[in-house]
């Protein structure tokens, strides 16, 4: 039963440069308990990446088309045959019963759009559980705990309107349920919400398992932090505010939406 789960899995490991953390975030997978599909893919092929996905036996397929973050989780879909897919950040772990647990819940739903779980944040090599952003997100997705509302779409957008609580590499995609591709060529910092968004108008599932079952790293050169260093995200949640309030309220909610997520700057330990 467990192989025939595994199957239906693949974690696509989108890799970029020479991250000291790909390796680590390889391991983890590695490790699961649930013997998922895993390949790897990368727009800035180089010996490191190549090495290490020999190394551990990983198919590597090279996006030769254009490049960027939304452009490599769109191509790292399309090479999968099965029904679900994690893209898999590099920087990130995922624990040993990440893969189980994702596959075994949308297995159960008649419809399923997207899996994720819970996350903590990875510092200095430290697990950090709570802070003031995890926090306000697991207040964001309170409603979503209850298995009756998964596929309220109502109940998801009212989640949504107030902020993204959805932590994006902790996200598991019912590919055939979804628009192909899913994501699309817009936003820097936001394209993951942009994607909740339209996916929360779709008829099925959003199954959030509210136990922690990944590690998203925070360091000095993470995209997050150097989207957060030049400001663009503020344009883009105001943006995305306007897609479900009048655009006073947008301004409103976007001003204090930046003031949380200051959280995820390095400085910031609590």
């Amino acid at each position: 039963m467990m192989k025939d789960l595994g199957k239906k899995h693949t974690f696509v490991i989108c890799a970029y440069k020479e991250s000291p953390f790909l390796e680590e975030c390889i391991l983890s997978l590695k490790k699961q308990k649930l013997a998922s599909n895993i390949i790897m893919i990368t727009s800035t092929p180089n010996s490191f990446i190549s090495e290490l996905a020999e190394k551990y036996y990983i198919p590597l397929r090279i996006n030769e088309d254009e490049g960027g973050i939304v452009q490599d989780w769109n191509f790292g879909c399309g090479q999968c045959r099965t029904p679900y897919v994690t893209i898999a950040h590099q920087d990130d772990i995922y624990f040993e019963e990440y893969a189980l647990r994702a596959v075994t819940q949308l297995e159960k739903s008649k419809r399923p759009l997207i899996y994720f779980s819970d996350y903590c944040e990875i510092r200095d090599g430290k697990k950090v559980i709570s802070n003031q952003l995890l926090r306000v997100k697991r207040i964001l997705l309170a409603p979503l705990r209850i298995a009756a509302f998964r596929g309220s779409k109502f109940i998801r957008r009212r989640s949504l309107s107030l902020g993204s609580g959805i932590c994006c590499p902790a996200v598991t995609y019912a590919v055939r349920n979804l628009p192909n591709p899913i994501f699309t060529v817009h936003f820097r910092s936001d394209e993951d919400w942009e994607a909740w968004e339209r996916l929360s108008r779709l008829k099925g599932d959003f199954i959030y398992d509210a136990t922690i079952q990944m590690g998203h790293r925070i360091h000095e050169e993470s995209e997050t932090t150097a989207i957060l260093g030049d400001h663009a995200r503020a344009k883009e949640d105001y943006e995305m505010f306007c897609r479900f309030w009048p655009e006073w309220i947008a301004r409103i909610m976007a001003r204090l939406y930046s003031e949380s997520e200051k959280s995820n700057k390095m400085d910031k330990r609590k």
